[in-house]
């Protein structure tokens, strides 16, 4: 009777192992095994293979595009001599620099920065206030909203975007155009090119755009250039209006972020409209990336970013600017031939030292921030007598 018992287990066990064949092999690592016997036993896992194009198409659809790759917008780097420049001109320009009132100075020769300089206590990440030269990147944002459909064109009148001109009583001022203002020729009453300035009083007023507008006019419009950053202040504050955003916000959509620019801050009057000309700050690095953007003729990256006509109308020369040693004016850049070799030049300039230096020919951008509020142009010969000298023939 007990092996009658023992026999039926058994027979009990055999049958229960039989009917379950996976868990009496070990995992299967046999490399002929087929594709089919593989699918086909871990169907309650995997995605079965459509047996249709109606169901790979379906498939596909649930697949997520894969994220485009964002451009490179890393700074390359390089020593002098693989650019045809002198490195030991770049040795003496440290030299010159060291206990000088400049803060930063980044030299890019095609495409690649090749010099670099930082006083104790600043490096690549500091920011500067770069004052002035904000005006450039208020004119660069001008032809883009141009280009976007924003702004029929410079010829536009102010009024257009600033109803409130043709509130002035002053029936020429409603004759003012966009480009009365990129060209400082508005005929506004101002004082900042001088020993004594309105500038403190422009910075303390309640509305600064009433203020500006406020000025009496005392030259026709178009007539007679006369440094106002009161005039590029109602550009920004005509691009707002257009664009139907703050215009910090429209630079960081469609000039910062294409170009890399992480740094930037930008500041604001009142009312909350951006001081578009001044108030800018960021590293000499992005600075250099806006220098670098003009000399490719708005295109970075492969992309226009500002249209080509509008970068060069921007420095072509529009009138002789203050009649001094700072050179011709176009559309808030300056341009004058600089060096010995006369190299044709056009920069963005800001109180106290601050430059954007252009040279096409050379293929050159040289950025300098500084601390020389008795004197604007003491940082240059630091760009023209060893910059410019370091080329070679």
């Amino acid at each position: 009777m007990k092996k009658t018992f023992i026999y039926l287990l058994a027979g009990i066990v055999l049958l229960t192992a039989c009917s379950n064949p996976e868990s009496s092999q070990p995992f299967q690592t046999d490399s002929s095994t087929s594709l089919q016997e593989s699918s086909s036993s871990s169907s309650a896992w995997t995605e079965p293979i459509p047996s249709s194009p109606e169901m790979a198409e379906q498939v596909s659809k649930v697949v997520p595009e894969p994220e485009p790759l964002k451009p490179d917008n890393a700074w390359k780097f390089d020593i002098p001599e693989n650019h045809q420049m002198n490195p030991e001109r770049f040795d003496q320009l440290h030299q010159a620099l060291e206990g000088s009132k400049i803060y930063a100075m980044v030299t890019v020769k095609d495409g690649a920065i090749i010099d670099e300089f930082y006083q104790d206590g600043y490096d690549e990440n500091s920011i500067f206030a770069i004052h002035s030269c904000s005006k450039s990147f208020t004119s660069a944002l001008t032809g883009i909203a141009m280009e976007q459909g924003y702004i029929n064109g410079a010829e536009d009148l102010l009024s257009d975007y600033l109803p409130k001109v043709l509130e002035q009583e002053d029936s020429q001022k409603h004759q003012i155009s966009l480009e009365h203002l990129l060209t400082q020729t508005s005929g506004l009453e101002w004082y900042e090119w001088t020993r004594v300035t309105n500038w403190s009083e422009f910075r303390s007023a309640s509305n600064w755009v009433d203020y500006i507008l406020g000025r009496k006019l005392v030259t026709i419009p178009g007539e007679v250039c006369n440094y106002s950053t009161g005039n590029t202040h109602l550009l920004a504050a005509a691009l707002e209006q257009a664009v139907g955003m703050n215009l910090a916000d429209y630079a960081k959509a469609y000039l910062f972020e294409p170009l890399g620019i992480e740094s930037a801050e930008w500041g604001i009057d009142p009312q909350g409209i951006t001081d578009g000309g001044n108030g800018l700050a960021m590293t000499v690095r992005d600075a250099a990336r806006f220098g670098q953007l003009y000399l490719q003729n708005g295109v970075w990256q492969g992309e226009q970013v500002i249209p080509a006509e509008w970068v060069a109308e921007s420095v072509s020369p529009k009138n002789t600017g203050m009649g001094d040693s700072t050179g011709s004016y176009g559309y808030q850049w300056w341009i004058r031939p600089m060096g010995t070799g006369n190299y044709n030049t056009f920069y963005a300039l800001g109180a106290w030292g601050q430059y954007i230096l252009v040279t096409p020919e050379l293929n050159l951008v040289t950025v300098i921030t500084s601390m020389y509020p008795e004197n604007i142009y003491a940082p240059r010969p630091f760009f023209t007598d060893y910059v410019l000298n370091a080329v070679e023939s």
